[in-house]
């Protein structure tokens, strides 16, 4: 049985000062909204981050932003957030822009094992400078490096007590690849149910990638409402 935490205070307790942290979600859709709010209780700093963006300036990883914990962010995506875009001119902090795709496989190569991978996205662009590449068939290749992180944390729909995840449509997007990669992983979720009420065919991370659980009413807050005139 995996460990259940009574407290979202109790499930961060591994994040510490300087660590990198993994976060998924895609804009605010499958973010584990309540970790995210006890980091920021916590007052940890110096965090390095990876997650496709960084939320919006009074949601999700936009309330690290606004308590000066986050030193780095690694994303393929920043808009949306003014705080962002003034700590970022003011050199308050460190931004890595990587493309999508490759933000996604150099998380899942950091879970598979794989230490790094070529892709062609980026040759030819300031990405690519300083940075090895190697020609395949003809065709340049760009070197990237798997990412890992010390904790990563995670929303689910469904949980076993063994850890075993099931997550509902597109919160499905970064949050698997980010389990496997985190030394630590601590899963959010709507629901905890008996082992053996999942159907095995629907599990997406199975419970070796998971150290922790916690159940969590989520807001689950639109980024942007837009409505028919």
């Amino acid at each position: 049985m995996k460990k259940l935490y009574s407290s979202f205070e109790e499930a961060v307790a591994e994040v510490k000062d300087g660590m990198t942290l993994m976060v998924g979600g895609f804009g605010l859709v499958g973010i584990p909204e309540n970790l995210i709010k006890a980091v920021r209780e916590t007052n940890v700093k110096d965090l390095t981050v990876i997650s496709n963006n960084c939320g919006v300036d009074d949601w999700g990883l936009g309330l690290l932003l606004n308590n000066k914990q986050i030193k780095k962010m690694i994303a393929s995506y920043v808009g949306e957030n003014k705080e962002f875009e003034r700590q970022v001119l003011s050199g308050e902090l460190e931004v890595q822009l990587v493309p999508q795709g490759s933000l996604a496989e150099k998380i899942r190569a950091g879970g598979a094992g794989i230490p790094a991978f070529y892709t062609p996205a980026g040759v030819g662009t300031p990405i690519a400078e300083g940075r090895e590449t190697r020609v395949f068939d003809g065709k340049e290749y760009l070197l990237e490096e798997a990412f890992k992180a010390d904790v990563s944390l995670v929303r689910a729909w469904k949980a076993d007590k063994l850890g075993n995840l099931v997550y509902r449509k597109t919160a499905q997007n970064f949050n698997p690849m980010m389990a496997a990669a985190g030394k630590v992983t601590i899963a959010e979720v709507e629901e905890i149910v008996e082992v053996g009420e999942l159907d095995p065919d629907e599990i997406h991370t199975p419970s070796i990638y998971v150290q922790g659980l916690i159940v969590g009413k989520q807001e689950k807050r639109i980024e942007r409402l837009t409505v028919q005139a």
